[in-house]
């Protein structure tokens, strides 16, 4: 049997704070897995009441404390007489209460977390408790990311999804759910892009086209010569280049994977990079990425080129330049700081449709 203690704790402004003391200790409702000794009440007590009506106060907290003390042993002692079932269903209605909004706005690890967790809230604007997750509700959220009027790539949904089905799962994990709805939902499988990249007799001519921004020109060499995404090259730092016997090199985090990589770079690569101005400077100066499009785009237009090039294009041509010079598919891997092989794999599917076109150029018209 559970005792309940009505107790009082001295704090600030003359006040006693009343709070009850469980022995043996009971399971914590808000901590789910740990057992608390105390509850307070959020009732207080004038420690030396200055008059009658702090007295009168003082009776009428203590009598609703006395009632809320006596219901609390009269809750906690019935949970020994109650059987399995209706122990879990209490369990169950317990940790349904919980606000899962509130749960998932505490693990917001990155950008794609966060907006996640921003789709799950245009989903359900009124918000979600545990007790509303459901393989039902997941279903409709997939769905939901699907929705053209979403304005979602099938790629994004995929993350998003994903992104929602760790945090169920972590749910799951610490006690959250008494059930892994993820064993449950089906999740989305990805989808085949084109990857526009640029050929050697391009590049070449890019690099002989003015272009209204030479630190961005030589930014997009730059990732042309080295694979190396924008968001690495706008933070990239003077104190992360290395030269080294064999050549030079720099050693950086990636922002998208938090992988730590060692990537050799060429001298000419090394030459873009321009002079050192502070060893823990940026190398090259900031530039909005709005702008950067906007350069981008009056550069390609002016080298008379009609694809449709971003700044990963630029990462692109280094993957599908590498390996059609030969360069083998793992190292490009290891290059473009791929976690799995399989994601490299979709540039070689693109040097298998360039060698097609390049031996249907040969008709003899026979």
């Amino acid at each position: 049997m559970v005792r309940v203690t009505l107790r009082r704790k001295p704090i600030s402004k003359g006040r006693l704070s009343l709070y009850l003391d469980f022995y043996p200790a009971i399971p914590d409702p808000k901590n789910s897995g740990k057992y608390t000794r105390r509850e307070f009440l959020n009732l207080y007590l004038h420690e030396k009441p200055a008059d009658v009506f702090e007295k009168e106060e003082n009776k009428n907290r203590e009598h609703l404390a006395r009632q809320i003390r006596l219901n609390r042993e009269n809750e906690v002692n019935k949970l020994e007489v109650y059987s399995d079932f209706e122990r879990e269903r209490l369990e169950i209605k317990r940790l349904g209460e919980r606000d899962f909004f509130e749960y998932f706005s505490k693990h917001l690890k990155d950008n794609s977390y966060k907006s996640t967790f921003s789709k799950l809230q245009s989903f359900a604007p009124k918000g979600l408790k545990f007790a509303d997750l459901s393989e039902k509700l997941c279903n409709d959220f997939r769905a939901f990311l699907l929705d053209p009027k979403t304005s979602l790539a099938k790629n994004t949904a995929k993350i998003y999804f994903d992104r929602f089905k760790t945090i169920l799962k972590a749910a799951f994990k610490e006690g959250y759910m008494l059930s892994d709805l993820t064993a449950k939902i089906q999740g989305l499988g990805t989808e085949e892009t084109a990857r526009q990249y640029l050929t050697l007799e391009e590049v070449q001519l890019l690099e002989q086209t003015p272009c209204s921004n030479e630190a961005f020109k030589r930014m997009a060499l730059f990732s042309v010569l080295t694979g190396m995404r924008w968001s690495d090259i706008v933070k990239l730092q003077w104190k992360e280049v290395h030269k080294e016997s064999e050549g030079y090199s720099i050693h950086f985090r990636q922002k998208k994977t938090k992988g730590v990589e060692v990537l050799p770079i060429t001298d000419e690569a090394y030459s873009l990079l321009g002079s050192m101005e502070n060893e823990n400077g940026n190398v090259f100066d900031t530039l909005p990425k709005t702008t950067a499009v906007d350069i981008l785009k009056r550069w390609i237009n002016a080298a008379g080129l009609s694809k449709h090039i971003t700044f990963h294009s630029f990462r692109h041509t280094f993957a599908t330049l590498q390996l059609s010079e030969g360069t083998d598919i793992y190292n490009v891997s290891k290059l473009l700081g791929h976690r799995e092989l399989s994601t490299t794999q979709i540039y070689a599917k693109v040097i298998d449709k360039s060698k097609r076109e390049a031996v249907n150029k040969i008709k003899l018209k026979l």
